[in-house]
């Protein structure tokens, strides 16, 4: 299974996220190129414990059965998933700026540990939990825009 704290896994990762261009059409969904940056540099803050958001209540309900489907194979992960609200981005900012620092962010899962890490939805997560989903979570939305 395939995980942002391979090495090679990372660095293919981050060459795909080079390639983005601010003109980039969404193939699904509603965010622009630089909304979908945005939102992926969010999540990357959340992941590394420089961000926390609410838990949702229906998280609690469904997280951990959401969080299996989604990790429990090679598949991608499914178009139009649900949002937490606070991730959900609606503004434009600087393309370029944003590109660099989801690189950087991505950079940062080196030496990564956050055993004490508790997602919003899913709850509890454990290091290898979250080294699946961040890799399935930016290779999907990097399909979302044709990369």
């Amino acid at each position: 299974m395939k995980t942002i704290f391979d090495k090679n896994t990372n660095s293919e990762l981050i060459e795909r996220i080079q390639n983005l261009k601010e003109s980039d059409s969404a193939k699904w969904g509603k965010m622009n190129s630089y909304q979908m940056l945005k939102h992926c540099t969010l999540g990357e803050e959340m992941f590394q414990g420089k961000k926390q958001y609410k838990r949702l209540y229906i998280g609690k309900l469904f997280g951990r059965m959401a969080l299996k489907g989604i990790i429990k194979n090679e598949l991608p992960m499914k178009k139009n998933q649900p949002t937490h609200p606070e991730l959900k981005i609606s503004s434009s900012g600087d393309f370029d700026s944003e590109k660099q620092k989801w690189i950087s962010l991505l950079n940062d899962y080196n030496g990564y540990s956050n055993t004490n890490f508790i997602h919003p939805f899913f709850g509890k997560m454990t290091n290898d939990e979250i080294g699946i989903f961040v890799y399935k979570h930016t290779d999907h939305h990097l399909k979302q825009f044709n990369r």
